[in-house]
């Protein structure tokens, strides 16, 4: 059996995790969080980084310093997690989904300016697969109507647009450590900051709308409610097995990087076929090597290869269904169509992608690919 996911160990996080144990600090914002914070904003190269829970609570934690709310419109990609959109409208937002590109699952810039209104405050650009968006169009539709850009960047560590890291264009950008990302931590997530207006609000609204980070620091004698928040802090045993990851990225993107290539190579073959499409990386994007994809002609062809590998032992995985569609938001979408969105829903098949997956792994399901399309 080949799995989709399989989480790779770097061999150093059980000595932290142990370290971390022994230092009798395991609630949240002790030294490896600390050492997580510095680690992730010096890839980045600008802003600042707070740990989370998960990449849900950071795209929260972003909302809640938005500030939308009741009447405030929110525009973001159809095919995306639902946890993009959760977060606005648990403010009370109006979301207002946008279609994807014909030749990518990234939203349409065209799309996202089409539904521009006098109640919008902000745009969620959705770096799928971590494959940059367009964000000189998105960017420049936010200059022109004063709007927050929250980038959505769960799957793009270590990836970027035009040379500049994602997750430092927005006023906020939300990072993923699920199992099934490129560096784990079972479930966490990071939300960054690019507004130092925003850096002494973030800190409140993690720390459940109290000031007592500032309080720790020695900036006020005394700490209390002060503002809207939660309790986004993890564990100094999360932080501490993210540390090992985040040591070792160069290593795992190398893996990674290497299986999307070899995946691309051996499939490129079938990639004129009517039948399926690979992949289209954009000349502004990095590939940071999240995962690899197909485009198959229709629902009918996708069900049939999953089927086909699966009876193999190999677990392949369809993607989101369009939020537009479903069954909580449908009656409030109404019937305007979002043709691509709906296509990747039917269309869209990730194979098995991990940083541990050998190169006979690899073959082996190419084989089967081929041999389905054949």
């Amino acid at each position: 059996m080949t799995p989709f996911n399989k989480p790779h160990l770097t061999g150093r996080e059980m000595g932290y995790i142990a370290e971390a144990l022994g230092s009798g600090k395991l609630a949240g914002d002790g030294s490896f969080t600390r050492r997580c914070h510095a680690t992730i904003e010096q890839l980045l190269g600008s802003g600042r980084s707070l740990l989370t829970t998960s990449c849900t609570d950071a795209l929260e934690a972003a909302a809640l310093l938005s500030k939308v709310g009741p009447g405030d419109e929110v525009i973001m990609p159809s095919f995306t997690f639902v946890s993009t959109a959760n977060a606005f409208a648990l403010r009370g937002a109006t979301i207002r989904f946008a279609d994807s590109l014909a030749d990518h699952p990234n939203v349409d810039p065209a799309a996202v300016e089409a539904l521009i209104t006098p109640a919008t405050r902000v745009i969620v650009p959705v770096h799928y697969a971590g494959v940059a968006c367009d964000m000189d169009a998105l960017g420049a539709l936010a200059a022109a109507h004063d709007l927050i850009v929250i980038e959505d960047a769960a799957q793009a560590i270590a990836s970027s647009y035009k040379g500049r890291a994602l997750g430092t264009f927005g006023q906020f950008a939300a990072f993923s450590f699920h199992e099934t990302k490129n560096v784990i931590s079972g479930e966490g997530g990071a939300l960054h900051i690019n507004d130092e207006r925003f850096f002494e609000a973030a800190e409140i609204v993690r720390e459940k709308g109290t000031n007592r980070s500032a309080f720790f620091r020695g900036a006020v004698d005394k700490y209390g409610w002060v503002s809207l928040g939660s309790s986004y802090l993890p564990s100094e045993m999360i932080a501490a097995f993210l540390l090992a990851q985040l040591e070792a990225l160069d290593s795992i993107q190398q893996k990674r990087l290497a299986i999307w290539a070899h995946y691309r190579q051996r499939l490129s073959a079938i990639g004129a076929s009517e039948r399926v499409r690979l992949p289209m990386l954009p000349n502004f994007a990095t590939n940071n090597g999240h995962m690899f994809y197909l485009i198959c002609a229709d629902l009918e062809t996708r069900t049939g290869l999953i089927a086909h590998l699966r009876t193999r032992g190999i677990m392949a995985a369809f993607h989101y269904q369009a939020l537009h569609a479903s069954p909580y938001f449908a009656a409030a979408h109404g019937d305007r169509p979002l043709p691509n969105a709906a296509r990747y829903s039917d269309t869209l098949v990730r194979l098995p992608f991990f940083a541990d997956l050998s190169p006979d792994e690899v073959d082996r399901v190419c084989d089967l690919v081929i041999e389905f399309f054949q």
